[in-house]
């Protein structure tokens, strides 16, 4: 059986590509300008938050993220899942702060509730939690957690946009929170990614960092006045208030930005009908299908084997490979971060194989594409094929 389904089909489509060529007619400037604030703003009303700053990556937007925590908050320990894209972990250790792990709530990837509340000290500054794949990581134990320990919450939902809690979406409940524009995402920008909080004073200093640290960079003539006032040795328009960054983006990113988000919802909902009906048609005696799926969005498929088994996960990953279905083992970033390179120096030796679930899902657990193109055939084709595997 060939079913040849890759991880993602292209996302860009003719009329994205039409109104990018419409733009580059007029002979525009190509450097952030009108088409990124609207962008910002058109994303902040779809999200439903006051302020959005755009940058050229998810990881970009994980770096201001924590740089920004840091300058206004200090250093100290910030809480991490070990199941997540590696820029979340790079980002914590590039600003300073301790990463501390809590393993994952096989429900929903994310990481558990109580895993979290034991990892907490008087020297921790947030929470950094990653809704993965598409699935909801929040809870309302989190939320009170985090509002009782007065430790901010920072929502990384890179990979799960439109995804929602209680009704309301993913990326409103942090006190920062990320979304990556990457080819293979919701939606996508070809690189990209978004910063969104509710907090004035935050979202000044997300602008700086953006560029340079500068405070031209800032849209707050509060914030200008105070700094030129304070430093009158300096010229205005070069001074730069933070050691900081250039992650800006682009005109030609933000406006394919703007014609994607036009059919994000419509094409979330196409995503979240084939994810039922892959669950619907796995065989639960031997992959997980008790998936928590209340508000989640999801773009990838995640099959996970039930117990531990290598003889059947080398023949699963054989008649994948046969069928030219695409996969990534370990699912989200690979799997166990605490297992990679770049932190061997980091954890005492050993300490990645003291977290079960996510050691589960690194040696056990898949994510295979899910887009809005996808036909029911090919899914139920899918089900059946993994299915046959004893």
């Amino acid at each position: 059986m060939t079913i040849n389904l890759p991880l993602m089909e292209n996302n860009i489509n003719k009329e994205d590509l039409n109104t990018v060529i419409d733009f580059l007619k007029t002979n525009p400037i190509l450097t952030a300008s009108k088409n990124v604030l609207a962008f910002e703003e058109e994303w902040s009303k779809w999200l439903g938050v006051k302020h959005s700053v755009f940058v050229s990556s998810g990881s970009a937007a994980n770096l201001i993220t924590l740089a920004a925590l840091k300058h206004t908050s200090g250093i100290g320990e910030v809480i991490v899942p070990p199941l997540t894209w590696s820029s979340d972990i790079a980002s914590v250790l590039h600003c300073g702060f301790k990463p501390i792990f809590a393993d994952i709530n096989p429900r929903n990837l994310a990481m558990a509730e109580k895993e979290i509340a034991s990892k907490i000290t008087n020297d921790t500054k947030a929470i950094f939690l990653t809704h993965i794949l598409g699935f909801n990581g929040l809870t309302q134990n989190i939320l009170d957690l985090a509002q009782d320990k007065k430790i901010p919450l920072i929502e990384d939902v890179c990979e799960s946009h439109g995804a929602t809690f209680k009704g309301k979406k993913l990326g409103t409940f942090g006190l920062m929170s990320n979304f990556s524009f990457y080819y293979a995402h919701h939606m996508s920008t070809i690189e990209g990614g978004m910063v969104c909080t509710n907090d004035e004073n935050l979202y000044q200093i997300l602008r700086m960092l953006r560029a340079h640290g500068m405070i031209r960079e800032s849209n707050s003539d509060t914030v200008k006045r105070t700094y030129t006032k304070e430093h009158p040795d300096l010229n205005p328009d070069f001074i730069f208030a933070y050691p900081a960054y250039n992650v800006r983006s682009t005109e030609i990113n933000a406006v394919l930005g703007r014609s994607q988000l036009k059919r994000l919802d419509e094409n979330n909902k196409k995503r979240t009908r084939n994810f039922k009906l892959f669950l619907e048609n796995l065989d639960p005696k031997k992959f997980r299908t008790d998936f928590d799926v209340e508000g989640s969005c999801n773009y990838a498929f995640v099959l996970i084997l039930n117990k531990p088994d290598d003889k059947r996960r080398d023949l699963l990953e054989t008649l994948m490979r046969s069928a030219q279905v695409e996969f990534r083992r370990g699912t989200s970033g690979g799997g166990n971060q605490m297992r990679q390179p770049y932190m061997k120096s980091i954890l005492p030796k050993g300490e990645a194989t003291k977290y079960s679930s996510v050691e589960h899902v690194h040696f056990y657990g898949y994510y295979i594409g899910n887009y809005p193109e996808l036909s029911e055939a090919k899914i139920i084709q899918l089900c059946k094929l993994v299915n046959s595997v004893d």
